[in-house]
């Protein structure tokens, strides 16, 4: 079966071998797609056996949120009404959705999880990664993961996301049975594992060995960094070969240079949803980019820190706050997010690509950001079906 978006007025490929620009935009075409893959950027007119009519607006390329913690249970709207009157962000309010979700049912998680795929899906995400680690015991990690992996092949473990109240003193106890018991129960059910290097949650020799028993059993890695003050996390990340630093809210010169010389290109991811939400400073992305590191952007979308799925907000915070340019911000939330979960295959719009795009409400993906908080997404096509 072919689908042919129709009438685009303007097309973001993300490919200057398909278009022009930094964005490989083409102007007035048909996208045809075959099956689940982009097969052809035609003249308008084209044939096919379903069409959609774009009238004129914008497709760009499906978002791809290379983080997100979506199975949980609870909600925190107290916490959040805290911090807007003035109480600082405290890693240690993870343990409260941590007792809710090992409370939960796992009918319960797999309706939530659900629901904020499907939310994130109308916002144009059509690609996610979904992390554990609101679990913390063998057991209830890898039922996270188990219904994480019911929408997506990017599953991630993050046992290393606070210590258990069971653990409380014991950190290096509970990092021995993450490395050890754990991983081997869950092997076959994530492709990655992350560890939240933070004052109040682990340090950097107890992330390390969390990542390299994970690196010794096949699995890929990241790690949640430099989030609330300047530390280890991001040089860490770097030394080990993570596919993504993730936060990078507080950076030195020598994180950013560690960045632009990481032999495994570790990306640099920014949540700036999360800077909104906890109050904290916007990290200059200018000056990683200017230095040559490969960056994303990602929703972090979670209950504590960041209960957002819209990569439009994301992205307007990061060109009006972060110094970025419109279309580094789009890049950085597409192409960007695929080389963070190291699928390069995604977040373009060419032949040969997975068929995954969003059709706006709106002549140019500048939009996004020139009228922030509107719900610009019309239509979502994943894998060639409309969402």
């Amino acid at each position: 079966m072919t689908l042919v978006i129709d009438n685009i007025g303007l097309l973001v490929t993300n490919s200057d071998e398909h278009g022009d620009g930094v964005l490989g935009v083409r102007r007035d075409v048909a996208l045809v797609i075959h099956g689940e893959t982009v097969q052809a950027i035609e003249p308008c007119g084209v044939a096919g056996d379903t069409r959609i009519d774009a009238a004129g607006r914008c497709v760009i390329p499906g978002f791809v949120d290379s983080h997100t913690h979506l199975v949980f249970a609870g909600d925190r709207g107290d916490e959040f009404v805290a911090r807007m009157a003035g109480a600082p962000y405290q890693a240690g309010g993870i343990l409260t959705t941590v007792a809710a979700t090992r409370g939960a049912s796992t009918a319960e998680l797999q309706r939530g999880v659900a629901a904020r795929r499907a939310e994130a899906r109308r916002n144009g995400i059509t690609s996610i990664e979904i992390k554990s680690g609101y679990g913390l015991t063998v057991d209830d990690e890898h039922r996270l993961l188990e219904v994480a992996a019911g929408e997506t092949a990017d599953t991630t473990l993050l046992a290393a996301h606070v210590v258990p109240p069971e653990f409380a003193g014991r950190a290096d106890d509970y990092v021995e049975l993450i490395c050890g018991e754990m991983l081997d129960a869950v092997a076959g059910t994530c492709r990655w594992v992350d560890a939240f290097c933070e004052q109040g949650a682990f340090d950097a020799d107890q992330c390390r060995a969390v990542l390299t028993a994970a690196a010794a059993r096949g699995l890929g890695t990241r790690l949640h960094a430099n989030q609330l003050g300047h530390g280890p996390g991001v040089q860490l990340a770097v030394e080990l070969g993570c596919a993504s630093a993730d936060h990078c809210t507080y950076l030195s010169d020598a994180d950013i240079e560690a960045l632009a010389a990481s032999p495994n290109r570790t990306v640099a991811t920014f949540l700036p949803a999360t800077d909104f939400s906890t109050r904290q400073p916007y990290p200059d992305a200018r000056r990683v980019i200017d230095a040559g590191a490969t960056v994303a952007l990602a929703t972090n979308c979670n209950p504590g820190s960041s209960y957002t799925s819209s990569m439009a907000f994301c992205i307007a915070l990061a060109v009006r706050d972060m110094r970025m340019t419109i279309e580094e911000a789009m890049r950085a939330a597409t192409v960007g997010g695929a080389a963070a979960l190291q699928r390069p295959e995604l977040g373009r719009l060419v032949p040969g690509s997975p068929a995954d795009a969003a059709v706006l409400d709106a002549p140019s993906y500048t939009h996004l950001v020139y009228r922030p908080g509107m719900q610009l997404v019309a239509l979502t096509v994943e894998r060639g079906v409309i969402a």
